[in-house]
Protein backbone atom coordinates (compact mmCIF):
# COMPACT_ATOMS: atom_id res chain seq x y z
CA UNK A 1 0.00 0.00 0.00
CA UNK A 2 0.96 3.58 -0.65
CA UNK A 3 -0.10 7.07 0.99
CA UNK A 4 -1.88 8.89 -1.08
CA UNK A 5 -1.54 12.88 -1.22
CA UNK A 6 -4.42 13.17 1.61
CA UNK A 7 -3.27 10.69 3.46
CA UNK A 8 -5.61 8.14 2.78
CA UNK A 9 -4.07 4.99 1.74
CA UNK A 10 -4.34 3.04 -2.01
CA UNK A 11 -2.34 0.16 -3.45
CA UNK A 12 0.55 0.12 -5.13
CA UNK A 13 -1.12 -1.71 -7.77
CA UNK A 14 -4.35 -0.54 -9.08
CA UNK A 15 -6.82 -1.45 -12.39
CA UNK A 16 -6.77 0.53 -14.97
CA UNK A 17 -10.46 -0.01 -16.65
CA UNK A 18 -10.07 1.63 -20.16
CA UNK A 19 -10.51 -1.43 -21.51
CA UNK A 20 -13.91 -2.22 -20.15
CA UNK A 21 -15.39 0.35 -22.02
CA UNK A 22 -14.99 -1.97 -25.05
CA UNK A 23 -12.17 0.64 -26.69
CA UNK A 24 -9.66 -2.46 -26.61
CA UNK A 25 -12.51 -5.05 -28.26
CA UNK A 26 -15.79 -6.32 -26.69
CA UNK A 27 -16.44 -7.29 -22.88
CA UNK A 28 -19.84 -8.14 -21.37
CA UNK A 29 -20.77 -6.34 -18.22
CA UNK A 30 -20.26 -9.87 -16.80
CA UNK A 31 -16.51 -10.68 -17.76
CA UNK A 32 -15.85 -7.02 -16.37
CA UNK A 33 -16.89 -7.90 -13.33
CA UNK A 34 -15.23 -10.34 -12.90
CA UNK A 35 -11.84 -8.77 -13.39
CA UNK A 36 -12.75 -5.94 -10.98
CA UNK A 37 -13.80 -8.99 -8.49
CA UNK A 38 -10.69 -10.70 -8.93
CA UNK A 39 -8.36 -7.15 -8.78
CA UNK A 40 -10.11 -6.54 -5.40
CA UNK A 41 -9.83 -9.78 -4.32
CA UNK A 42 -6.01 -9.43 -4.88
CA UNK A 43 -5.48 -6.29 -2.57
CA UNK A 44 -6.44 -4.00 -6.03
CA UNK A 45 -8.21 -0.41 -3.87
CA UNK A 46 -7.36 1.94 -7.04
CA UNK A 47 -9.73 1.80 -10.25
CA UNK A 48 -9.27 4.08 -12.62
CA UNK A 49 -11.33 5.43 -15.46
CA UNK A 50 -13.03 7.82 -17.73
CA UNK A 51 -16.20 9.54 -18.52
CA UNK A 52 -15.05 8.49 -22.06
CA UNK A 53 -14.40 4.87 -21.95
CA UNK A 54 -17.39 3.35 -23.81
CA UNK A 55 -19.17 6.77 -23.60
CA UNK A 56 -19.45 6.27 -20.00
CA UNK A 57 -19.71 1.84 -20.27
CA UNK A 58 -16.55 2.09 -17.37
CA UNK A 59 -17.81 4.33 -15.10
CA UNK A 60 -21.37 2.29 -15.44
CA UNK A 61 -19.75 -0.98 -15.16
CA UNK A 62 -18.06 0.18 -12.11
CA UNK A 63 -20.92 1.93 -10.61
CA UNK A 64 -22.83 -1.26 -10.64
CA UNK A 65 -20.30 -3.36 -9.56
CA UNK A 66 -19.89 -0.97 -6.22
CA UNK A 67 -23.38 -1.46 -5.47
CA UNK A 68 -23.63 -5.13 -6.29
CA UNK A 69 -21.11 -4.65 -3.53
CA UNK A 70 -21.81 -2.28 -0.83
CA UNK A 71 -19.19 -1.62 1.71
CA UNK A 72 -15.84 -2.08 -0.19
CA UNK A 73 -13.54 0.79 0.65
CA UNK A 74 -12.48 1.29 -3.04
CA UNK A 75 -11.08 4.50 -4.34
CA UNK A 76 -12.18 5.32 -8.02
CA UNK A 77 -10.68 8.07 -9.96
CA UNK A 78 -12.00 9.35 -12.66
CA UNK A 79 -11.42 11.83 -15.87
CA UNK A 80 -13.60 14.63 -17.75
CA UNK A 81 -13.19 16.53 -20.87
CA UNK A 82 -12.67 14.01 -24.09
CA UNK A 83 -16.42 14.40 -25.02
CA UNK A 84 -15.93 17.81 -26.12
CA UNK A 85 -14.48 19.53 -29.01
CA UNK A 86 -10.72 20.10 -27.44
CA UNK A 87 -10.32 24.05 -27.34
CA UNK A 88 -8.92 25.56 -23.89
CA UNK A 89 -12.65 27.31 -24.01
CA UNK A 90 -14.70 23.92 -23.33
CA UNK A 91 -13.20 23.56 -19.85
CA UNK A 92 -14.89 25.70 -17.87
CA UNK A 93 -17.34 25.54 -14.40
CA UNK A 94 -20.46 25.10 -16.58
CA UNK A 95 -18.93 22.04 -18.14
CA UNK A 96 -17.16 20.91 -15.47
CA UNK A 97 -20.77 20.32 -13.14
CA UNK A 98 -22.47 18.89 -16.09
CA UNK A 99 -19.66 16.25 -16.42
CA UNK A 100 -19.00 15.67 -13.04
CA UNK A 101 -23.02 15.10 -12.16
CA UNK A 102 -22.78 12.44 -15.61
CA UNK A 103 -20.18 10.42 -13.90
CA UNK A 104 -21.41 10.76 -10.17
CA UNK A 105 -24.73 9.24 -11.81
CA UNK A 106 -22.66 6.65 -13.93
CA UNK A 107 -20.97 5.66 -10.56
CA UNK A 108 -23.80 5.71 -8.17
CA UNK A 109 -21.92 8.29 -5.72
CA UNK A 110 -22.70 11.65 -4.03
CA UNK A 111 -19.00 12.80 -4.37
CA UNK A 112 -16.22 11.94 -6.64
CA UNK A 113 -12.88 10.47 -4.97
CA UNK A 114 -10.66 11.86 -7.51
CA UNK A 115 -11.60 13.69 -10.93
CA UNK A 116 -8.50 14.56 -13.70
CA UNK A 117 -8.78 16.64 -16.25
CA UNK A 118 -8.22 14.37 -19.30
CA UNK A 119 -5.06 15.40 -21.38
CA UNK A 120 -6.57 18.51 -22.24
CA UNK A 121 -5.22 21.16 -24.78
CA UNK A 122 -1.51 22.19 -23.49
CA UNK A 123 -3.22 25.81 -22.79
CA UNK A 124 -5.83 24.96 -19.97
CA UNK A 125 -2.94 24.42 -17.70
CA UNK A 126 -2.22 28.10 -18.27
CA UNK A 127 -6.16 29.47 -16.84
CA UNK A 128 -6.59 30.65 -13.81
CA UNK A 129 -10.20 29.85 -14.15
CA UNK A 130 -9.77 26.30 -14.57
CA UNK A 131 -8.25 25.72 -11.67
CA UNK A 132 -10.56 27.79 -9.83
CA UNK A 133 -13.44 26.20 -11.46
CA UNK A 134 -12.14 22.87 -9.93
CA UNK A 135 -11.72 24.79 -6.48
CA UNK A 136 -15.17 25.13 -6.56
CA UNK A 137 -16.30 22.02 -7.38
CA UNK A 138 -14.44 20.62 -3.89
CA UNK A 139 -16.38 23.40 -2.18
CA UNK A 140 -19.90 22.23 -3.54
CA UNK A 141 -19.13 18.76 -2.63
CA UNK A 142 -19.28 17.30 -6.21
CA UNK A 143 -15.23 16.09 -5.74
CA UNK A 144 -13.03 15.14 -3.12
CA UNK A 145 -9.72 15.97 -5.14
CA UNK A 146 -8.37 16.91 -8.32
CA UNK A 147 -5.98 16.11 -10.80
CA UNK A 148 -4.76 16.02 -14.21
CA UNK A 149 -4.15 13.11 -16.58
CA UNK A 150 -1.04 14.44 -19.15
CA UNK A 151 0.50 13.48 -22.41
CA UNK A 152 3.50 15.82 -22.20
CA UNK A 153 5.80 16.28 -19.27
CA UNK A 154 5.60 19.72 -19.21
CA UNK A 155 2.30 19.81 -18.74
CA UNK A 156 2.53 18.10 -15.59
CA UNK A 157 5.36 19.90 -14.83
CA UNK A 158 2.73 23.02 -15.03
CA UNK A 159 0.38 21.71 -13.22
CA UNK A 160 2.30 21.10 -10.03
CA UNK A 161 2.09 24.87 -9.62
CA UNK A 162 -1.39 24.59 -8.73
CA UNK A 163 -1.93 24.60 -4.95
CA UNK A 164 -4.92 22.49 -5.08
CA UNK A 165 -3.56 19.81 -7.80
CA UNK A 166 -3.73 16.12 -5.79
CA UNK A 167 -2.59 14.04 -8.44
CA UNK A 168 -0.64 13.76 -11.80
CA UNK A 169 -1.47 10.41 -14.12
CA UNK A 170 1.24 10.59 -16.72
CA UNK A 171 2.68 7.35 -18.99
CA UNK A 172 5.35 5.92 -17.29
CA UNK A 173 7.00 2.47 -17.60
CA UNK A 174 10.41 0.64 -18.71
CA UNK A 175 9.81 2.09 -22.46
CA UNK A 176 9.00 5.56 -21.02
CA UNK A 177 11.18 6.82 -18.34
CA UNK A 178 12.13 10.64 -18.96
CA UNK A 179 9.13 11.31 -16.20
CA UNK A 180 11.62 9.94 -13.46
CA UNK A 181 14.14 12.04 -14.46
CA UNK A 182 11.69 15.58 -13.74
CA UNK A 183 8.18 15.32 -12.86
CA UNK A 184 8.13 12.33 -10.30
CA UNK A 185 10.58 13.64 -7.95
CA UNK A 186 9.32 17.16 -8.15
CA UNK A 187 5.74 15.73 -7.19
CA UNK A 188 7.11 14.25 -4.40
CA UNK A 189 8.79 16.86 -3.17
CA UNK A 190 5.19 19.09 -3.20
CA UNK A 191 3.58 16.11 -2.04
CA UNK A 192 1.12 15.23 -5.01
CA UNK A 193 0.45 11.63 -6.00
CA UNK A 194 1.81 9.93 -8.90
CA UNK A 195 -0.92 7.87 -11.37
CA UNK A 196 1.39 5.81 -13.59
CA UNK A 197 -0.61 4.93 -16.24
CA UNK A 198 0.16 2.74 -19.81
CA UNK A 199 2.92 0.68 -17.75
CA UNK A 200 2.79 -2.40 -20.05
CA UNK A 201 3.09 -0.33 -22.89
CA UNK A 202 -0.13 -1.18 -24.54
CA UNK A 203 1.09 -5.07 -24.14
CA UNK A 204 4.47 -4.76 -25.29
CA UNK A 205 5.75 -5.32 -21.99
CA UNK A 206 3.82 -8.74 -21.34
CA UNK A 207 6.29 -10.06 -23.59
CA UNK A 208 3.47 -12.42 -25.39
CA UNK A 209 3.09 -9.99 -28.53
CA UNK A 210 5.77 -10.76 -31.74
CA UNK A 211 5.43 -8.77 -35.30
CA UNK A 212 2.57 -11.37 -36.50
CA UNK A 213 0.34 -10.50 -33.58
CA UNK A 214 -3.13 -8.55 -34.69
CA UNK A 215 -5.55 -7.06 -32.34
CA UNK A 216 -9.60 -6.61 -33.51
CA UNK A 217 -10.55 -3.49 -35.63
CA UNK A 218 -12.00 -1.85 -32.67
CA UNK A 219 -8.85 -2.37 -30.51
CA UNK A 220 -7.12 0.81 -30.42
CA UNK A 221 -3.65 -0.90 -31.01
CA UNK A 222 -5.26 -1.25 -34.68
CA UNK A 223 -6.64 1.69 -35.33
CA UNK A 224 -4.73 4.34 -33.21
CA UNK A 225 -0.66 2.99 -34.11
CA UNK A 226 -0.09 5.93 -35.51
CA UNK A 227 -2.15 8.45 -33.48
CA UNK A 228 -5.02 8.51 -36.05
CA UNK A 229 -7.63 8.75 -33.38
CA UNK A 230 -5.35 10.50 -30.37
CA UNK A 231 -2.24 10.82 -29.35
CA UNK A 232 -0.08 8.35 -29.97
CA UNK A 233 1.57 8.00 -26.39
CA UNK A 234 -1.90 6.38 -25.27
CA UNK A 235 -0.74 3.13 -27.96
CA UNK A 236 2.10 1.35 -27.09
CA UNK A 237 3.52 4.18 -25.34
CA UNK A 238 4.27 5.92 -28.86
CA UNK A 239 7.05 3.24 -29.07
CA UNK A 240 7.80 2.02 -33.03
CA UNK A 241 5.87 -1.30 -32.34
CA UNK A 242 8.48 -3.75 -34.29
CA UNK A 243 11.14 -1.92 -32.48
CA UNK A 244 8.94 -2.46 -28.86
CA UNK A 245 8.79 -6.34 -29.56
CA UNK A 246 12.81 -6.32 -30.04
CA UNK A 247 13.07 -4.50 -27.11
CA UNK A 248 10.46 -6.46 -24.85
CA UNK A 249 12.30 -9.70 -25.96
CA UNK A 250 15.42 -8.37 -25.11
CA UNK A 251 14.17 -7.72 -21.67
CA UNK A 252 12.41 -10.68 -20.98
CA UNK A 253 15.75 -12.43 -20.55
CA UNK A 254 16.65 -10.11 -17.31
CA UNK A 255 13.66 -10.88 -15.80
CA UNK A 256 13.93 -13.22 -12.23
CA UNK A 257 13.50 -16.57 -12.05
CA UNK A 258 9.24 -17.14 -10.85
CA UNK A 259 7.60 -14.09 -12.64
CA UNK A 260 6.66 -12.99 -15.67
CA UNK A 261 8.00 -9.51 -18.28
CA UNK A 262 4.71 -8.15 -17.05
CA UNK A 263 4.98 -8.53 -13.46
CA UNK A 264 8.38 -7.56 -13.19
CA UNK A 265 7.66 -4.30 -15.79
CA UNK A 266 4.80 -3.40 -12.86
CA UNK A 267 6.74 -4.55 -9.63
CA UNK A 268 9.60 -2.38 -11.04
CA UNK A 269 7.76 0.93 -11.58
CA UNK A 270 5.58 0.48 -8.39
CA UNK A 271 9.16 0.31 -6.73
CA UNK A 272 10.31 3.14 -7.87
CA UNK A 273 10.54 6.16 -5.51
CA UNK A 274 7.37 9.03 -6.10
CA UNK A 275 5.05 6.35 -7.67
CA UNK A 276 1.84 5.85 -5.67
CA UNK A 277 0.46 3.54 -7.94
CA UNK A 278 0.42 1.73 -10.99
CA UNK A 279 -2.95 0.75 -12.99
CA UNK A 280 -2.64 -1.81 -15.75
CA UNK A 281 -5.42 -2.75 -17.70
CA UNK A 282 -6.98 -6.32 -17.78
CA UNK A 283 -9.15 -8.33 -19.73
CA UNK A 284 -9.77 -11.80 -17.94
CA UNK A 285 -9.39 -12.36 -14.34
CA UNK A 286 -6.32 -14.46 -15.15
CA UNK A 287 -4.64 -11.07 -16.56
CA UNK A 288 -6.21 -9.18 -13.73
CA UNK A 289 -4.80 -11.43 -10.89
CA UNK A 290 -1.47 -11.27 -12.40
CA UNK A 291 -1.02 -7.81 -12.30
CA UNK A 292 -2.24 -7.43 -8.99
CA UNK A 293 0.75 -10.16 -7.58
CA UNK A 294 3.54 -8.01 -9.24
CA UNK A 295 2.59 -5.23 -5.81
CA UNK A 296 3.44 -7.95 -3.59
CA UNK A 297 6.52 -8.88 -5.18
CA UNK A 298 10.04 -8.13 -3.16
CA UNK A 299 12.13 -5.81 -3.94
CA UNK A 300 13.65 -6.73 -7.55
CA UNK A 301 17.61 -7.46 -8.06
CA UNK A 302 19.84 -4.31 -9.28
CA UNK A 303 20.25 -6.54 -12.56
CA UNK A 304 16.95 -5.61 -13.73
CA UNK A 305 17.12 -1.98 -13.29
CA UNK A 306 20.12 -2.33 -15.67
CA UNK A 307 18.63 -4.29 -17.93
CA UNK A 308 15.16 -1.91 -18.13
CA UNK A 309 18.24 1.34 -18.59
CA UNK A 310 20.41 -0.71 -20.79
CA UNK A 311 17.35 -1.94 -22.96
CA UNK A 312 15.69 1.66 -23.07
CA UNK A 313 18.93 3.36 -23.93
CA UNK A 314 19.44 1.15 -27.22
CA UNK A 315 15.93 0.47 -28.04
CA UNK A 316 13.94 2.98 -27.06
CA UNK A 317 15.67 6.42 -26.38
CA UNK A 318 16.11 7.89 -29.74
CA UNK A 319 12.09 7.32 -30.27
CA UNK A 320 10.42 8.76 -27.40
CA UNK A 321 12.48 10.48 -24.61
CA UNK A 322 12.10 14.11 -25.62
CA UNK A 323 8.97 13.86 -27.72
CA UNK A 324 6.76 13.76 -24.73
Amino acid sequence: MKRWSDGRTVSCVGLGTWQLGADWGEVSEADAHAVIDTAVGEGVTFLDTADVYGDGRSEQIIGSYLAQNPGLDLFVATKMGRRVEQVPEAYNLEAFRGWTDRSRRNLGVERLDLVQLHCPPSAVYEDDKVFDALDTLVEEGAIKQYGVSVEKRSEALRALERPGLASIQIIVNAFRLAPLDDVIPAAAERGVSIIARVPLASGLLSGRYTLETTFAENDHRTFNRHGEAFDVGETFAGVDYARGVAAAQELAAAVPAGMTLAQASIAWLAQQEGITTVIPGGRSPEQARSNASAGELGPLPASFDAAVRDVYERFIKVDVHDRW
